[in-house]
């Protein structure tokens, strides 16, 4: 009887130790929330990098989408933050610019910034705003001298297509007319071609990855009145930045200062994040393998072919950015809340 008594637990611990040597995602199944609809740009960036962070998690773990669109990838974010487990097994793929709703203490926010588990960025968005060219706004001194504001679309106020037109029309005086509540920027660009709006303020790269504006390009459809980088991509090259329209037109530093703080949203790119509270160990395996996939000769080719650029940043990077932009100073907040129509 000792005998088997001693076999048994030699078996076991055998088994406890096999179990022990596993990798935590072996077998597991790796959920990313995405914000927006299937088929939006910022749906496309995380099915791609799907396809490649199995292959750097050891377990190689199935990698799967779920897409929850709404406000702006609030519902996403909340969702993330506050349901899912801290387990490892949740990424959210949201709007960089939710760090606005928190400053500005919206009582729909149900996340602190901070606490996000920060995994990285495959790309640095710039932004532009396209126009369509049959309209009277040719060029951006068309709008800032017209005596009626074109309508723009967005999806909600941390959206690209309404705070930065908001931004601009605060730096320069300009006024756009934001019609916000649509679900997703390809709503807006539908919107767009029945005539209900004439322009939408969004990122360069999803103009320049993606249908209808492939198409828009070669017909003239539409034609960019501003964007948002140092320098003017040399795409757009003949719209002027958003640092050149500030000089132009005189801008004070205070709203210098809220400039800042609103570009850094380009900086968080499309952030992919854990809930709070994911083992440490397991955050550290999910950043390897995002910066491993990024650095991927086959999803290097991969992006060139789906016209998606990739201009990464480490989920360091991103934590750092997250704390510099919530320890604004109260000046500036006020002038987000204002921005914003808190």
């Amino acid at each position: 009887m000792k005998i088997a008594i001693t076999v048994l637990a030699s078996f076991l611990l055998w088994c406890t130790a096999v179990q022990a040597q596993e990798p935590f995602y072996k077998g597991k199944t790796i959920t990313i929330i995405v914000g927006t609809k299937a088929g939006d740009v910022y749906d496309l960036y995380p099915r791609m990098l799907s396809e490649y962070l199995t292959k750097y998690i050891p377990g190689n773990p199935n990698v799967i989408i779920q897409n929850v669109p709404g406000a702006a990838s609030l519902i996403a974010a909340n969702q993330v933050y506050n349901v899912a487990k801290p387990d490892g097994l949740t990424i959210g793929a949201i709007y960089p610019a939710l760090y606005f709703e928190q400053l500005i203490k919206r009582p729909e926010v149900k996340f602190e910034w901070t606490k996000f588990g920060w995994i990285g960025s495959t790309v640095t968005s710039n932004h532009l705003m396209y126009m369509r060219s049959d309209t009277k706004y040719k060029s951006f001194e068309d709008v800032h001298k017209a005596s009626s504001a074109p309508k723009c679309g967005a999806t909600g106020v941390t959206s690209t297509g309404y705070y930065m037109p908001k931004l601009v029309q605060e730096a320069t005086g300009a006024k756009f007319d934001i019609v916000s509540g649509y679900v997703s920027g390809q709503d807006i660009d539908l919107a767009v071609e029945r005539g209900e709006l004439q322009c939408r303020a969004f990122t360069i790269t999803a103009y320049f990855a993606r249908e209808p504006f492939i198409t828009w390009r070669k017909k003239s459809f539409a034609h960019v009145l501003f964007q948002t980088g140092q320098k003017p991509d040399r795409r757009v090259k003949d719209a002027p930045t958003i640092h050149q329209l500030m000089d132009k037109y005189k801008t004070p530093e205070g709203v210098r200062s809220l400039a800042k703080v609103i570009l850094a949203s380009g900086e968080f790119g499309r952030p992919l994040v854990t809930p709070p509270g994911v083992p440490a160990d397991r955050l550290k395996i999910l950043r390897d393998a995002f910066d491993k996939s990024v650095n991927d000769p086959g999803i290097k080719a991969d992006a060139e072919k789906r016209r998606l650029e990739m201009d990464p940043a480490s989920g360091a990077e991103l934590e750092s950015l997250a704390k510099e932009v919530m320890s604004s100073t109260p000046d500036v907040v006020q002038r987000v809340q204002k921005l914003l129509g808190k």
